[in-house]
C-alpha cells in the first residue's frame, strides 16, 4: 500500500513517520509549501512531489493532512484526478467522511482517522502515536484495509458512524482543552489566595494526577469524592457565596453533573437541597 500526504504539518509528519517505521510504502508530500513538502518528505526518506496530480498518481490512499477548512478545497481538486480504487482519508476530529461529496462518483473510498492525541510537534509526536486510540469512520468496504494498517503501527482503534462524530469531538475537546480551562480557573481562584505561580502548580499538581490515576483505573463513582458527593451543604453554600463570574458558573455546572455521579454512588442520599442551591 503505497501512502501519500497532502499537506506538510504537524499530523503530516507524524503519521507519515509512523507509518515509515511500520514498513509501509509512503509515496511522499505534495504542499503548498514545498519547503514543508521538503522536509517531510526527508523526515520519512519518501519522495516530495511538485504537483498535486504526481502524488495522487504515486499513492494507493492519500491522506489529507491540512487544516479542517480546507480539505473541502483539497478534495475538490483531487477528485478531478484518477482516483479509481483509492482511499482518500482526513484526519480532523471534527468532520466526518461526507465532507468527500460526490465521492461515490469517483469510485472511491472515503475515510476521517483521528488520533485521540494532541499532535504538538512535527519531529517528535510520532512517537505518541502508539499511545493513542485512533477513531475510524467510513466506507464498510474498505474498513478492514484501514484497520489493518493501523493495527501494523500498533495503534488501537474504534469505529464510529458518520452521525455520532460531532458528539465524539465534543466528547474528546471536554477531555482536553475544556479540562485546561478548569484548571485555570482553579489557578486564579489560588492566586487570589496569595499563592505564587509556583507554589499553584505545586498545589494542584498532586489533585489533578491523583483524580486522573483513580478515574482511569476505578471509574468516575468509585473515584468521586469532594463535599457535594459528601452531601455537605454548608460548605457548598459558601464556595458558592465566594466565586465570582465565570467561575462561579464553572463550579454551579461541574457540580450539578458531580451530583448525578454521586446519587450513583449514594442512591440512598437525597441530594434534593443540593440541587435546589446549585
Amino acid at each position: 500500500m503505497k501512502v501519500g500526504f497532502v499537506g506538510a504539518g504537524k499530523v503530516g509528519f507524524s503519521i507519515g513517520k509512523m507509518l515509515e517505521l511500520a514498513g509501509e510504502n509512503v509515496a511522499g508530500y505534495y504542499s503548498r509549501s514545498p519547503h514543508s513538502a521538503e522536509e517531510a518528505a526527508d523526515f520519512t526518506h519518501s519522495k516530495f512531489h511538485k504537483k498535486l496530480e504526481t502524488l495522487v498518481d504515486g499513492s494507493d490512499m492519500i491522506f489529507i493532512t491540512v487544516p479542517d477548512d480546507a480539505i473541502a478545497s483539497v478534495w475538490e481538486e483531487i477528485k478531478e484526478c484518477l482516483i479509481t480504487d483509492k482511499i482518500i482519508c482526513h484526519c480532523s476530529g471534527s468532520l466526518s467522511s461526507e465532507i468527500f461529496s460526490d465521492i461515490e462518483k469517483t469510485n472511491s473510498y472515503g475515510f476521517s482517522i483521528h488520533p485521540l492525541l494532541a499532535v504538538s510537534d512535527r519531529y517528535h509526536s510520532y512517537q505518541d502515536l502508539p499511545k493513542a486510540l485512533f477513531t475510524i469512520e467510513g466506507n464498510a468496504k474498505k474498513m478492514p484495509v484501514v484497520e489493518e494498517i493501523l493495527h501494523k503501527c500498533g495503534i488501537k482503534t474504534q469505529v464510529i458512524s458518520s452521525e455520532i462524530k460531532s458528539r465524539y469531538h465534543a466528547a474528546a475537546v471536554m477531555s482536553s482543552n475544556l479540562v485546561i480551562a478548569l484548571i485555570s480557573s482553579a489557578q486564579d481562584e489560588l492566586k487570589k489566595c496569595g499563592f505564587s505561580d509556583e507554589n499553584i502548580n505545586m498545589a494542584i499538581e498532586p489533585l489533578i494526577r491523583g483524580n486522573i490515576d483513580n478515574t482511569l483505573m476505578h471509574g468516575t463513582i468509585r473515584s468521586l469524592t469532594g463535599p457535594v458527593e459528601r452531601n455537605d451543604i454548608k460548605t457548598v453554600r459558601r464556595h458558592l457565596n465566594t466565586l465570582e463570574g465565570i467561575d462561579h458558573e464553572i463550579y454551579s455546572v461541574l457540580s450539578r453533573k458531580v451530583v448525578a455521579i454521586a446519587k450513583q454512588k449514594h442512591p440512598e442520599s437525597n441530594y434534593a437541597l443540593m440541587e435546589e442551591i446549585l
